[in-house]
Parts: structure tokens; C-alpha cells; sequence
């Protein structure tokens, strides 16, 4: 009986693995090298430029800065203004998306229109307009004087934090109804029958079902105004003229005006800080709105 014997087996070969492509790479290299030359580098300049000092570089600047009396005075102005700003624009644009939305009347969409036409406008309109109305020589200080006999204007506030913080959420105002509307939008009609069906009241339909569909919408557009209303400068260069001195109003004084650049270079760097901290703010909140929502 004769064995036979087995072939050895063939050398087990590993199929070639997939050759990497460079395009992805060059795909992201033109929008990284645009973040880096229209963001990162100008904050680093400024960063920069916030540690010259006359020996040298240093923290003397910042010391100095951070320290004086005019910092602390500009940097509560601006958060105060900003959070009152971004409070009435809450109240009044939820107040304005809930009657466009849900109380149908003649017009509705000639005024939502007219509100997203302001979302076009330049801020200092609303200034002029301001002035035009309520200054000490408008046109609601002229009727008073005519009705009541006063030779002083009745209202002289817009050189102070109020007319301000009234200018801002006059302008700033449609940022918070434009996502509402999207919002209240895509409510389900059925939802809110049923709950009317229910014996639901009105209020406790808006405050059950519609509001909390529309948390979301409310945190982006407050967050948006209220990065924005940190950041103003035209509103307050107009109406607050030189009573009221917020951060980017201390910025420009200093930069341009004294030619401290130094100094507004250390203004500026924390104006950024505040603004990239609000926005983590705004991302961590809004993730879990959102995921709160899908766990629903």
C-alpha cells in the first residue's frame, strides 16, 4: 500500500490593502488654510501683540489693563447691557413668533416680512430712527412740549445704558422670532388639537406643548443675540455716544483714538474670551436640548 503524498500548500498571500487617496487631504487643506488666515492668525497677532511692553514682552500690559478702574466699569456695562438686551429680546420676540404664528389676523405677513427686512438693515438706522423719535429735539419730545407747555424734553435717555439697551432689542429682536417661526412651523397641528380637544386652556396648551417644541429655537436665537449684542459697537457708538463706554467702545478708544495698542490688544483678547466661552456655553446647552428631545 503505497502513501501518497499531499502538495504543500501555497504560501497564504494577503490581498494588497487600499491605497490611501491624497484627496481628502487636499480637500481639507483649502477651508484649514482659511480658518488659519482669517481666524487664527489675527487672534494670535492680537495675543501677540497684548505682551509688548517698552522692555520687551511681558505681562505688564495685561497687569496694568486688567487692574484699572475704566476694564472693570466697561466690562459690567457690556455684560449688563448684553443680558438685558438678550432678556427683552426673548420676551418680546417669543411674545411677537406666538401672534404671527397662532393668532391669524389681517397683515401677518406683511409684518413678518417687515421683520425679516430689519434683518437686513445696517444697526445704525435704528440709532438715527431713535434720535429722529426720541432725542431731545424728536418728535415724541415735540408733541409732549406741545401738549403739556415744557421747554425741557421730556425723555433724554439715549445716551444712557437704557437707550441702548432699548436700541438693541428693537434691532436685535427678529434674531429671536425668525427661528421661532421655523419652529412653531413645524409643530404638528394635530398635536395642538388634541390637546384643545383635551380641555386644555390656551395658556396650557402654549406652555405644555408649543414651548417646549421650541426651546431649542428659543436657546440659538438667544444665544445668537446675546453674542451679539456683547459684541455691539455701532448702537453704542451712535446712541450711547460717550456716556455709556462698553468693552468694544473701550477697545476703539484705545486702538484708535490714544493709539494704545497694547492695550487694546489686551481688550480685545478678552472680548474674545468672553465670546468663545458664551459659545461652548451655547453648544453644551443646545446638545442637550437636543438630546433630551431624542430621549423623548
Amino acid at each position: 500500500m503505497t502513501a501518497t503524498r499531499t502538495a504543500p500548500a501555497a504560501p497564504a498571500t494577503t490581498p494588497p490593502g487600499p491605497r490611501r487617496s491624497l484627496a481628502p487631504l487636499l480637500w481639507t487643506l483649502p477651508p484649514v488654510l482659511v480658518v488659519l488666515c482669517i481666524a487664527v492668525y489675527p487672534i494670535g497677532r492680537v495675543l501677540l501683540e497684548s505682551t509688548r511692553t517698552d522692555a520687551g514682552r511681558g505681562t505688564e500690559t495685561w497687569t496694568t489693563v486688567l487692574g484699572s478702574e475704566s476694564f472693570r466699569n466697561a466690562l459690567w456695562r457690556t455684560v449688563s447691557i448684553a443680558a438685558c438686551s438678550t432678556l427683552g429680546c426673548l420676551v418680546l420676540g417669543t411674545f411677537l413668533a406666538i401672534v404671527l404664528a397662532f393668532v391669524p389676523f389681517p397683515g401677518s405677513g406683511l409684518v413678518g416680512r417687515l421683520i425679516d427686512t430689519v434683518l437686513t438693515l445696517p444697526s445704525f438706522l435704528v440709532t438715527l430712527a431713535f434720535t429722529f423719535l426720541y432725542g431731545t429735539a424728536g418728535a415724541v419730545n415735540a408733541l409732549i412740549g406741545e401738549l403739556t407747555g415744557r421747554s425741557e424734553p421730556a425723555l433724554n435717555f439715549l445716551t444712557t445704558p437704557l437707550g441702548v439697551i432699548a436700541a438693541e432689542v428693537t434691532f436685535f429682536t427678529p434674531f429671536v422670532v425668525r427661528p421661532l417661526l421655523a419652529a412653531f412651523a413645524q409643530l404638528p397641528r394635530e398635536q395642538l388639537d388634541v390637546a384643545s380637544s383635551l380641555g386644555a386652556s390656551p395658556w396650557r396648551v402654549l406652555w405644555r406643548v408649543v414651548l417646549p417644541e421650541a426651546w431649542p429655537a428659543l436657546a440659538a436665537g438667544g444665544s445668537l443675540v446675546l453674542l451679539l449684542t456683547l459684541n455691539e459697537f455701532g448702537i453704542v457708538l451712535f446712541t450711547g455716544a460717550k456716556g455709556v463706554i462698553t468693552l468694544p467702545a473701550l477697545i476703539y478708544t484705545r486702538g484708535i483714538v490714544t493709539f494704545d495698542l497694547p492695550g487694546a490688544a489686551v481688550l480685545a483678547s478678552v472680548q474674545v474670551l468672553l465670546s468663545l466661552s458664551l459659545y461652548l456655553g451655547y453648544r453644551l446647552i443646545f446638545a442637550r436640548l437636543t438630546g433630551t428631545r431624542k430621549e423623548r
